[in-house]
């Protein structure tokens, strides 16, 4: 049988067995989200499960928006929560406290800053981790370029960011914003970022020779 008899019978074989259809694929089930009854034992100490998830060592930033409107001021708080989260598209993410009452004004600017803090601007985020007092008296910053959103000075790197999507996520908002620009002030900074631990801030170890 010549190549192309081989051919036609291959040909002939496959049309003559039938695929089966593949099977349907389940859906896992939705978890059940509620909160814990009063007359209910919570599953968990919350003091335990932030002291254990205190151990997991995060950087600081400061999330910054424009005023919403010509009365409103510019908004800000500190961060534990931010995490890059795509590169096409690119987005990032951080997450905020349902009771916040800063993530309001940030919702109604639709845009924000994230300000990655150096190892030295600690008086710096403590100041935007209040509440009720006016977080940028005295603070040196400049516009992001697409939002406008605070840029604050000494940050070892800005993310300029709109609002992509929220979700919630319990008892906090997981904020999802796309990139529309980003940059470092200082790639050579020896001092590397600031870091939250168990509680306290700290920094990195200066490297060691090889």
């Amino acid at each position: 049988m010549g190549q192309a008899g081989m051919a036609e019978a291959a040909v002939r074989y496959l049309r003559s067995v039938r695929t089966a259809a593949p099977e349907p694929v389940e859906p896992l089930p939705r978890p059940e989200l509620r909160c814990v009854g009063a007359d209910e034992r919570a599953p968990l100490d919350p003091r335990e499960f932030r002291r254990v998830l205190g151990n997991f060592a995060t950087g600081v930033a400061v999330i910054t928006a424009p005023p919403a409107t010509g009365g409103d001021s510019p908004a800000g708080f500190a961060c534990q929560s931010f995490s890059s989260l795509s590169l096409d598209p690119p987005l990032v993410s951080f997450m905020v406290g349902r009771a916040s009452t800063t993530w309001p004004r940030i919702a109604r600017a639709g845009v924000f800053c994230v300000n990655v803090l150096g190892s030295g601007q600690a008086e710096l985020c403590r100041g935007f981790a209040v509440s009720g007092a006016d977080k940028f008296a005295g603070v040196a910053f400049d516009a992001a370029p697409v939002s406008g959103s605070p840029r604050l000075s000494g940050a070892v790197a800005w993310i300029d960011c709109a609002i992509h999507a929220v979700h919630t996520g319990g008892d906090h908002l997981i904020v999802v914003g796309r990139v529309n620009a980003l940059g470092t002030e200082d790639a050579d900074d020896p001092e590397g970022p600031l870091l939250f631990h168990r509680g306290r801030f700290a920094r990195l170890a200066p490297a060691q020779p090889a």
